[in-house]
């Protein structure tokens, strides 16, 4: 059975009690892409999870959750150390 990809954020975001206004889509997938193509495939969901995690961590809001998603992207991008 197929299910939307609107739909499945929506199961996914209840199953884990998290509010889904607080996702900006396309920074993550901006992320996903740019780990993938400028580090390694692998990095992709792990990248996410990693800049999702931390968002969580420190109770970012969508803005600041944002803003750490195109930090990290921008470091893929360049190969740039991030400590």
């Amino acid at each position: 059975m197929s299910v939307s990809f609107d739909d499945w954020l929506a199961e996914v975001a209840t199953a884990l009690r998290v509010d889904l206004s607080v996702l900006d889509e396309q920074a993550i997938l901006d992320l996903a892409r740019d780990a993938a193509h400028h580090v390694a495939r692998p990095a992709a969901p792990l990248t996410t999870f990693l800049v999702g995690y931390a968002a969580g961590v420190a109770g970012a809001d969508r803005a600041a959750a944002t803003e750490l998603a195109a930090g990290i992207g921008t470091a893929a991008r360049g190969h740039q150390p991030l400590s």
